[in-house]
């Protein structure tokens, strides 16, 4: 299992960290995503390669989050 880390900022909380695992599980390929507001990162593991990043980062900006690039 492949394992990714995104930064992501505007987490504040427990409450947050939920939202932004809820949104990233939704995508089949990761298989678990582990938000932590302190660290401003979720670790993503993958079943399978993210075939559409951008829609990734998308779906955490539309749950009111931020993608930190780089």
């Amino acid at each position: 299992m492949k394992e990714m880390i995104l930064s992501i900022s505007g987490m504040m909380c427990p409450h947050c960290e939920a939202a932004v695992k809820k949104c990233l599980e939704a995508f089949p390929e990761i298989a678990e995503a582990i938000p932590d507001h302190e660290k401003n990162q979720a670790v993503l593991h993958l079943n399978a390669d993210l075939k559409d990043l951008t829609a990734v980062k998308q779906a955490i900006t539309e749950a009111g989050y931020h993608v930190i690039d780089g």
